[in-house]
C-alpha cells in the first residue's frame, strides 16, 4: 500500500510539472521603439508586421517632459 501511495503521488507530481511546463504564458504588448514623429511609429509598426516580428501594434503619444510628445511603439 505503502508503494502504491508513493507511485501515486511521483505520477501526479510529475503531471502536474509537465502540465505547468507545457502551457505558454500569455504574451502581454511591450514597448518596442520611441519615435519623434507619428507617421515614423507606424511605418516601423507596419513594418514588424510585414517581417513577421509581431501580429498587431498601436502607436501612443508619450510626454516624457513638459513640452515633449514623443511616439511609443506598443506591439
Amino acid at each position: 500500500m505503502r508503494k502504491l501511495r508513493a507511485l501515486i503521488v511521483s505520477m501526479a507530481v510529475v503531471g502536474g510539472a509537465l502540465f505547468a511546463f507545457g502551457s505558454a504564458p500569455a504574451q502581454a504588448d511591450s514597448i518596442r521603439y520611441v519615435y519623434y514623429y507619428q507617421s515614423d511609429c507606424y511605418n516601423g509598426g507596419y513594418l514588424g508586421i510585414q517581417w513577421g516580428w509581431w501580429t498587431n501594434f498601436n502607436c501612443a503619444p508619450a510626454n516624457f517632459y513638459p513640452g515633449d510628445t514623443r511616439w511609443v511603439l506598443w506591439a
